[in-house]
């Protein structure tokens, strides 16, 4: 795990908007500047991939800080144990030295007058030793406990170093305070990220496989609007006939197959191409071209509209079928819906809905068959279409919205699992969300970025 210091050397770069030399970082270490230059007005042109989520929220120096605190509290609870174990012991010795110092004087009486008070005085002396032999092995015992002690306190002066030698490497916070410091270097990394304009893909890597589970088609996602503080994933097992939605609090309670919540949608779904969007998920319903947004905070649907002359019901599907005709998505500059009409010729549509009322803000109309696509996914208003969904599937077709224009690309990713049914953005993640075959996968992308300076923010 990187120590914090190593975190903060990216952001400030990033932050100051100087021009790194081209660099390859792997993904673990840091933030990758894929290549670097200036354009003609001056500024740092360059490409940066961010660190994975809470990367320093688990940090090996914290935990083990936390780890040391806690065995020393353990053995100074074992001490404190010892310590009065010995106590009782020494009552004991106290009782026996005063026993031995009877038995002198009655050896003493002995002496002088043996011959009217052996017998007597035996049958004492016998009486007197028989109750010390219990005492022998008690002071045994203590013999031990004094040196179990010792080796005790000798342990513990060496913790004490090692704590301390910790607490001047971690500027001597206790683990507490260094979880704030972590916290805060997160939202200062996002903050960061978010000086960065809308990049273009160039690269796609990966994948990450999270977990195995479910048919062969299916999606998972997260809500890219959500608190930092939460990351909360849905499961949406099949293509159709279903309407169970999952809910998991975190990832890895995703990974462990810890449900928090259930909800059973009141419309079956149709394909996969679902969305998550600031608390809502938006799907189109089945055997229609309706999509409807259902809100997770009052468990209902809240809006549902036609997406007028949209082919449906596997008229106009990607490449494997699954009536995947409405593929639902959001980027960095909101919520989309891709599809296909016949007034388009059954070429891919796209429009830019408003994700409180479905209503389309504006419409494009590309050039590329809709059956002849394997995939899409939205960033930063840029659709980019793959041209199959089996093996040697790579980013072929890119459209801008901006510029209302297109060019044809040649990316290829790394199907591992032979098919793939979902394949989804997430802004806040910068990552493809897939569905592999029953496998859910994480991509990453390498974005060209133009990193804003001061006074053009």
């Amino acid at each position: 795990m990187r120590s914090l210091s190593g975190v903060l050397n990216p952001l400030l770069l990033l932050l100051f908007g100087s021009c790194p030399p081209t660099a390859t970082v792997g993904p673990q270490e840091g933030w990758q500047v894929y290549s670097s230059a200036q354009d003609a007005d001056g500024r740092c042109v360059c490409t940066v991939v961010a660190p994975e989520q809470s990367l320093c929220s688990r940090d090996a120096k914290g935990r083990q800080l936390r780890q040391l605190l806690e065995k020393v509290q353990n053995m100074s609870q074992s001490i404190e144990v010892l310590n009065l174990r010995t106590q009782r012991d020494f009552q004991y010795i106290m009782r026996m030295e005063n026993q031995i110092k009877g038995l002198r004087s009655k050896f003493r009486q002995v002496e002088s007058d043996r011959r009217t008070l052996v017998n007597k005085n035996f049958q004492e002396l016998k009486g007197k030793m028989a109750s010390l032999q219990p005492l022998i092995p008690v002071l045994e015992q203590y013999k031990t406990d004094t040196r179990l002690i010792s080796q005790f306190r000798e342990e513990i002066r060496n913790l004490s170093a090692v704590l301390t030698g910790l607490q001047e490497e971690l500027g001597a916070y206790d683990y507490e305070e260094l979880q704030l410091q972590v916290l805060n270097l997160e939202t200062r990394l996002h903050a960061c990220m978010n000086k960065l304009t809308c990049g273009k893909l160039m690269k796609i890597s990966g994948p990450l496989t999270v977990k195995t589970s479910g048919t062969r088609f299916g999606a998972w996602m997260t809500d890219p609007q959500e608190p930092l503080q939460k990351q909360r994933v849905w499961y949406m097992d099949s293509y159709t006939n279903n309407r169970i939605v999952k809910e998991f609090k975190s990832l890895s309670d995703f990974v462990a197959g810890v449900e928090s919540r259930t909800y059973n949608l009141p419309f079956k779904w149709a394909g996969t191409n679902h969305v998550v969007f600031n608390g809502s998920l938006y799907y189109n319903k089945m055997q229609s071209n309706i999509v409807v947004r259902y809100s997770f905070e009052w468990g209902r649907v809240v809006t549902q509209r036609a997406l007028e002359s949209a082919g449906f019901h596997n008229v106009y599907p990607y490449t494997w079928g699954g009536f995947s005709d409405i593929d639902l998505m959001s980027d960095e500059l909101g919520l989309w819906a891709v599809y296909a009409t016949n007034q388009n010729a059954g070429n891919i549509v796209i429009s830019q809905l408003n994700p409180e009322t479905l209503q389309i803000l504006k419409t494009w109309n590309t050039e590329y068959s809709k059956r002849n696509a394997g995939e899409s996914f939205m960033i930063c208003g840029t659709l980019y279409i793959t041209n199959s969904h089996l093996t040697g599937a790579k980013v072929y077709y890119a459209y801008s919205t901006r510029t209302s224009t297109y060019e044809y690309m040649d990316i290829p990713f790394h199907n591992q699992y032979f098919h793939l049914s979902m394949l989804d953005y997430n802004s806040r993640e910068r990552a493809l969300y897939g569905w592999n075959n029953g496998h859910q996968v994480l991509f990453n992308v390498t974005l060209f970025h133009v990193i804003r300076t001061q006074d053009e923010s």
